[in-house]
């Protein structure tokens, strides 16, 4: 007679499975807590291994006392069935209750601990940067240096930062797992969290939104760079400076220079950058054979010599986005920009309504995030879409597409919009759309 092996198969199949879950708990994923490179990490780890630690003793001892009970009054031949009553023991019954107790009270202290370090108050010499959660992106201001941007978040490595936590409108919470720490954005309060990314190398790590907070809240997220004091002083600099890129006819261009008037410094010269440093716009003289008014255009920021941003080709593959675009947005990717003609749609038409753009009058809304080095960051959409060519044209032509519940319109011609629920019968062309692209490219 044949013997069934399926049930001996099922306790070896969990035994797997359980073996696999534990190996895959004890890596250590990128965007993991318990990567000990900030003393927030530190702490919480710490806490960690020590609750792992005495929840398995507790648990030993518990199962073990059981599994004793078990076989030692367990139903044998010629027994009663029933174990011997007894009234009580005073001893055992103090001794279970003064053990829990002391369990407890080991538990407490360092929890208590934990917490009164990880919510202190930050050094007095911390960076500041006031974090404002939108829906659904995020604001990064940096006071001290009278700084904003966006999406983009830039640390110096072995400064403590403190960060001071906002919302715009529902409740939001700030996460960067790789660096330590979350805590929630709350209306009309103000919450504090710091950290020192004092434990590892140039690194980018990806942030996100770890409260609901809408259709859109897993689109929520970021990117935070761990980088040396020498650049992250000189990516404030260059965040200083203000648009790269003015077009003749647009809004704040300037003037050609007047005849004999002092030539610019030419680009990468120690005058130049210490220009650049001082927020002061540095024009390249005028190329031979062309007249003042045709080298108009500027680029101050786009000749600073130093660290601008966050090299490409170092982004960890964990923080480089791979949002899918749409199938519904089409474009003609042979189709190649102008920066002039962008700069003016852009600084004449609907965008003045929602952005900023440093140096032009017109851009000085704060609807949407700030666009006066938005050449220069790494992604799109709040960390949800490389900030290449293709993607900045899609999103140019429907954001709503690609990404719900964006306050941003739909600008493309002949894109259904998924709010109004209409085909656009006006808006802009794929030319329009590739010179407003290459402008935004311009703005390094």
């Amino acid at each position: 007679m044949s013997v069934d092996s399926r049930p001996r198969r099922r306790p070896i199949a969990a035994l797997t499975v359980a073996l696999a879950l534990l190996i895959a708990g004890c890596t250590q994923n990128p965007n993991s807590v318990f990567h000990h490179r900030t003393e927030f990490n530190r702490e919480v780890s710490s806490l960690f291994e020590l609750l792992i630690v005495l929840g398995t003793i507790v648990f030993v001892f518990t199962e073990g006392m059981l599994l004793y009970a078990v076989v030692r009054f367990r139903s044998r031949p010629g027994k009663p069935h029933e174990p011997e009553q007894v009234h009580g023991n005073t001893k055992l019954e103090i001794l279970w209750t003064l053990i829990p107790a002391v369990v407890l009270a080991v538990i407490a202290v360092p929890t208590v601990r934990t917490v009164f370090r990880t919510q202190g108050a930050a050094r007095a010499d911390a960076l500041q940067v006031e974090v404002v959660g939108h829906q659904w992106w995020w604001e990064f201001r940096y006071p001290q240096y009278n700084v904003v941007t966006a999406n983009e978040l830039y640390l110096p490595i072995g400064r403590t930062v403190d960060f001071a936590l906002h919302t715009h409108d529902v409740l939001h919470s700030f996460w960067i797992p790789g660096l330590g720490g979350k805590r929630d954005l709350v209306n009309n309060r103000t919450n504090h969290l710091w950290f020192t990314p004092d434990s590892t190398t140039e690194a980018a790590f990806n942030g996100f939104c770890a409260e609901y907070c809408g259709m859109s809240h897993a689109n929520m997220r970021f990117r935070a760079f761990a980088v040396t004091s020498e650049d992250f002083a000189s990516w404030i600099a260059h965040q200083q400076t203000p648009a790269a890129f003015m077009a003749p006819g647009m809004p704040g261009a300037q003037a050609p220079p007047a005849t004999g008037a002092q030539p610019a410094k030419p680009p990468g010269s120690q005058a130049a950058n210490q220009n650049v440093a001082r927020g002061q716009q540095t024009t390249p003289p005028p190329a031979a054979g062309t007249t003042g008014a045709a080298a108009a255009p500027t680029a101050p920021a786009a000749v600073q010599a130093g660290f601008v941003a966050f090299a490409r080709e170092h982004m960890p593959n964990h923080a480089v986005p791979k949002t899918p675009i749409p199938a519904t947005i089409g474009f003609d990717s042979t189709l190649r920009g102008d920066p002039a003609r962008g700069g003016m749609l852009v600084s004449m038409g609907a965008c003045i309504g929602c952005h900023t753009v440093k140096g032009v009058p017109t851009m000085v809304a704060q609807t949407g995030p700030d666009l006066t080095h938005v050449g220069s960051r790494l992604t799109i959409a709040a960390g949800l879409f490389p900030n290449d060519t293709r993607h900045l044209a899609a999103w140019i032509k429907n954001a709503r597409a690609m990404k719900p519940g964006v306050q941003m319109p739909t600008l493309g011609k002949g894109q259904y919009d998924p709010v109004t629920k209409m085909t656009m019968s006006v808006g802009f062309t794929d030319q329009q759309i590739a010179d407003i692209v290459a402008y935004l490219q311009a703005l390094k």
